[in-house]
């Protein structure tokens, strides 16, 4: 049985290299030379790095791989993120049985017929907010103006959360999900949320409609704070993921003309196009943190109770084993088995939703903007290299 080497020889985060889509270099090498190694960061731990497709697939299946942010030993990416596990944990960082309790509560929203019923809403957003960006102008910043409002709008439509406030919103998701914000930030932007969201839970009970909010309310099995907590969580992902997700792949399509080319004229292959964008670019680009709950082996490394793991989803979807020429953006690629959504019991909820966002956003964008371009060199970019979901600050484009 190996165990691997006890000497940290990588931190987090690492730099990238002249790939923006590809993981960091030093992560690479640790995939091929040492798959389990061990990772340095801010606070002197060292937890263990995977990063083998197979093995972060048996990590994330294994209940003994703990999310539960209070057990001694969790890995956390920054000072921040440690600070918004001390307030009230959301179902990602829960395990069994409450993961599962809050979870069911939500499984009818996120499932695919339920969000299916979602497309022609969606795709009327998504017009409107190309009409309203090509109006006047033939340049953009498809991120301020197309890729940020759309999943802000319709998880505000899901929610039951007025639109009207998404600047409040997005400035503290921001907040949150920098690696370098400030504890005392994190704590004010995450204090000034809750509240937010709390006060709206209470004006369903008088008022109430058909967000999530006012169902979760009507159930009685949640108190007013759960709720809100809940809420917090859907209303952050539910906007960042995608709008990253979309703005990245738009670049990275650009990049690839032929690949371009491809989903342009056959916008009918764009749910499996998109897996193929999701395994590529897996904006969840600093991994998963787990804990291991009590003593156990992965990938033929031994690995104590209370030592720290993290899991890193982009080096796994660029696996050799899994995904020959893996950095090699192939939309005609099988990628259904990427882990860009996780795996296992803590499998992103809103992935139905993600997806039906994704294939409409980009047919649209292509058919409407057949010479669509960047309007700024590539080397200008600004990529969200200081922030826990990746993606880029602007995308200007030109059509």
């Amino acid at each position: 049985m190996a165990t691997a080497a006890s000497t940290p020889h990588l931190t987090a985060p690492e730099p990238r290299g002249a790939c923006p889509f590809a993981p960091p270099p030093a992560y690479q090498q640790a995939h091929r030379e040492e798959p389990i190694s061990r990772i340095s960061l801010w606070d002197g731990s060292t937890p263990w790095l995977v990063t083998r497709h197979e093995d972060i697939r048996t990590a994330l299946g294994d209940t003994r791989f703990s999310a539960d942010a209070t057990r001694p030993g969790f890995p956390f990416l920054s000072a921040g993120a440690k600070e918004l596990s001390t307030g009230r944990p959301t179902l990602i960082r829960m395990d069994d049985p409450e993961h599962s309790r809050l979870r069911r509560m939500l499984t009818g929203d996120f499932m695919i017929k339920k969000v299916e019923t979602l497309r022609p809403e969606i795709q009327r957003i998504t017009d409107d907010l190309l009409d309203r960006m090509t109006a006047d102008q033939s340049t953009a910043d498809l991120v301020a103006e197309f890729a940020l409002p759309l999943p802000s709008l319709v998880i505000c439509l899901l929610l039951g959360v007025p639109y009207e406030d998404h600047d409040f919103f997005q400035q503290r998701s921001r907040i949150l999900l920098r690696r370098d914000s400030d504890p005392g930030l994190v704590r004010t932007a995450q204090d000034e949320l809750a509240d937010y969201l709390t006060k709206l839970t209470e004006t369903k009970r008088t008022a109430p409609d058909d967000g999530i909010l006012s169902r979760l309310l009507a159930r009685g099995e949640l108190t007013v704070d759960e709720i809100a907590t809940t809420a917090r969580l859907l209303l952050i992902a539910g906007h960042e993921t995608t709008a990253n997700m979309t703005a990245l792949s738009v670049l990275a399509l650009l990049r690839n003309p032929e690949q371009l080319a491809l989903l342009r004229d056959h916008p009918e292959q764009a749910p499996h196009a998109i897996e193929e964008l999701l395994r590529y670019l897996t904006i969840v680009h600093s991994g998963l943190s787990r804990v291991v709950a009590e003593d156990l082996t992965l990938g033929g490394v031994e690995m104590r109770a209370g030592e720290g793991v993290l899991l890193l989803l982009n080096t796994a979807n660029r696996d050799e084993q899994e995904f020959p020429a893996g950095d090699d953006l192939d939309l005609t690629r099988d990628a259904r088995r990427h882990v860009a959504f996780g795996f296992g019991v803590h499998q992103c909820l809103g992935q139905p939703l993600a997806r039906l966002e994704l294939q409409v956003a980009l047919t649209s964008i292509l058919r409407r903007l057949p010479e669509l371009r960047l309007a700024v060199p590539f080397e200008e970019l600004r990529f969200r290299h200081e922030m826990l979901v990746y993606g880029l600050h602007e995308l200007p484009l030109a059509w």
